[in-house]
């Protein structure tokens, strides 16, 4: 079988299922949660809360880069956007993202030069093309995304590249995680670790979870098998009262991650603290230039005005964000807001919880 079907095969999932409902105590129900937003998305495309036994509850988390962007941040970027002789360049996820004062797709239309790139190195590329204009990058994501940021930074520097900027607006995970955890606002016994991240930084940086919060760990894939194996490992976990960090993602992560990526983000970026949407300010979770490299670095390079931000009357993302409700509880889903209209940040990425209960609908039938 070629290693792409083992882990969508239907077969070897719903054998996992089975053995998931004779795994689980009823008397014992299980709350998880996911913590990336591509896990949201599979779960909910491949229908596994329909699965997967009653006494399991599946618990969407904040591992989605859009939609934890603050919305002060948000704002920032906008004013940005409209400095003259500035292009904005960015992931098309963001252009929809409202703030206080529009979205940065609506910036665009009111004659700002926002420019979707699809890649950091097209957004380097842009600067060479233009030099006579300052390319600001702004820099959303995860420890996935962030290496790839501090490559521009880098090269922009080796060549001399002047008028190339990034907004670093990049977080990085397990602070948030530690900052949920001590929160208690949801009793979880187990987390599914995000693959993407863990590709990056190993699994080194997660053994708080099991020791210092008895919360069972495990790294997992995208694909149907993938997440049922590790809720399956959690169980085990659970059943033996022995809770530690496992990688089910093995062919994508190894438990030293990726040390060249993590040198080179040492080398550009700097942590300090950051408010996520729904958590507020969490100590050492964003990824800030180093003052080495002030020249690239659009904070330092324009004196952003406090600017006033509010969040939209009636949207509960940062509520969703934290676990404690999800998109059906909120009175805007699908009615005023839509993908096509978004109220709030989740309901405008495909890792948002909105949009992808939208799509899918909320895995057990709706």
């Amino acid at each position: 079988m070629p290693l792409a079907d083992e882990f969508t095969n239907s077969v070897l999932a719903l054998k996992l299922v089975e053995h998931i409902k004779t795994a689980l105590c009823p008397e014992q129900p299980v709350r998880l949660m996911e913590f990336c937003g591509s896990h949201t998305a599979a779960i909910l495309r491949y229908g596994i809360r329909q699965l997967l036994p009653p006494g399991i509850e599946l618990l969407s988390g904040p591992g989605c880069p859009v939609c934890v962007t603050d919305q002060s941040d948000i704002d920032r970027a906008l004013y940005l956007a409209r400095v003259p002789g500035v292009i904005m360049a960015t992931f098309g996820d963001m252009l929809k993202v409202p703030g206080s004062q529009g979205s940065l797709a609506e910036a665009r239309a009111e004659g700002a030069d926002v420019r979707v790139a699809y890649s950091t190195m097209d957004a380097l590329q842009l600067a060479r093309e233009n030099p006579s204009r300052r390319i600001i990058f702004l820099g959303v994501g995860f420890e996935t995304t962030a290496p790839t940021i501090a490559a521009s930074v880098a090269q922009a520097a080796e060549q001399n590249i002047g008028n190339y900027a990034v907004f670093s607006l990049a977080k990085i995970c397990p602070p948030v995680i530690k900052a949920l955890l001590d929160g208690g606002e949801v009793r979880l016994h187990g987390l599914i670790c995000p693959g993407h991240v863990s590709a990056i930084i190993g699994t080194e940086p997660y053994e708080f979870i099991a020791r210092d919060h008895a919360v069972a760990c495990v790294v997992a894939g995208f694909e149907p098998v993938d997440i049922l194996q590790a809720i399956t490992m959690l169980l085990t976990q659970l059943r033996e009262a022995r809770p530690r960090v496992e990688v089910a993602y093995t062919r994508g992560v190894m438990p030293i991650g990726n040390l060249h990526a993590l040198n080179l983000m040492s080398q550009i970026f700097e942590t300090s603290a950051v408010s996520w949407r729904g958590m507020g300010e969490v100590p050492a979770s964003g990824l800030k230039l180093r003052a080495k490299y002030a020249a690239h670095d659009a904070e330092r390079l324009y004196d952003i005005p406090p600017i006033p931000a509010h969040e939209a009357t009636g949207c509960i993302c940062g509520e969703i964000l934290r676990g404690v409700k999800t998109p059906a509880d909120c009175s805007l889903f699908g009615l005023a807001c839509t993908p096509a209209h978004p109220i709030g940040p989740c309901m405008v990425s495909g890792e948002g919880a909105c949009g992808a209960y939208h799509s899918y609908g909320d895995g057990r039938g709706g």
